[in-house]
């Protein structure tokens, strides 16, 4: 079978060169395209170089509808604006999508969904495997504690991060609201200060931090009477993530048109 031809956008960010990384370092796929946003300093530049790798010939550009028609998949961890016009272009040329952008709105998600009605997408908040093994257990531990036990979920990320809480965060959260059998919209509460009361039975708690460059923490806390039970996952670099979009793409290489978490890639049952 030939390799699977990958294009990146947003190569020359933090997470675009842990991706162009990671398709190089896999097996059965490379990098066919790469694209940055007009104006930045590295157009034009080689994406294994900036990647510090070897010379891969292939420059960056701006034109992301070239992207997409010379490539099988493409792997987008950008901006909502531009995952939304990432996904109508695969749409358009039947480009497989992986992203793990966050901070959708609704509007822009159900664009996404709109997308995977003629393509095959897969979708996660997050592409550690890790992570993904935090997201089933927590589910699981949610439909085995019952609302005695508060559910508070405490995330850290680098100081540059624009969206709170982060989208590993509301997954986490969302697993939760599945094991309870409720939805996170109704149940979530997003923060406290001043004098707010007792805290309401059933509802799933967030605390956002911020600060320095750190990567990824994530804790789910179920507090009950007499114990507290606690999962912790916390990434010491991008090159998880970029790992698990790689495998994410090769997974959905031959997929009918869809939109497929990494529950599907990893084969996990819910």
């Amino acid at each position: 079978m030939a390799e699977l031809k990958i294009g990146i956008v947003g190569a020359a960010g933090r997470m675009g060169v842990a991706l162009v990384r990671a398709v190089t370092e896999a097996r059965g796929c490379r990098v066919a395209a790469a694209t940055e946003r007009a104006g930045h300093g590295a157009l034009g530049k080689d994406a294994g170089a900036l990647a510090g790798l070897d010379l891969l010939g292939v420059a960056l550009g701006t034109d992301a509808g070239a992207l997409f028609k010379a490539c099988d998949a493409v792997l987008d961890f950008t901006s909502p604006e531009a995952a939304v016009a990432h996904a109508a272009l695969a749409a358009r040329t039947g480009t497989i999508l992986v992203t793990g952008t966050t901070g959708l709105t609704s509007a822009q998600q159900a664009k996404i969904r709109a997308a995977a009605k003629k393509v095959a997408v897969v979708q996660a908040p997050n592409f550690s495997i890790g992570v993904n093994l935090a997201l089933a257990l927590v589910e699981q531990m949610a439909q085995v504690l019952d609302d005695g036990y508060d559910i508070e979920i405490v995330e850290m990320h680098h100081r540059h991060k624009v969206d709170a809480p982060s989208g590993t965060a509301l997954g986490l959260g969302r697993a939760a609201a599945r094991g309870r059998g409720v939805t996170l919209e109704k149940m979530s509460e997003r923060g406290r200060d001043g004098i707010t009361g007792a805290r309401r039975t059933g509802t799933i708690g967030f605390a956002s931090l911020r600060g320095g460059d750190v990567v990824g923490d994530h804790t789910v806390i179920f507090a009950g009477p007499g114990e507290r039970v606690e999962i912790t996952h916390k990434a010491g670099g991008r090159e998880v993530f970029a790992r698990g979009a790689v495998r994410a793409a090769l997974w959905a290489r031959g997929r009918k048109p869809g939109l497929y978490s990494m529950a599907d890639v990893l084969g996990f049952t819910r």
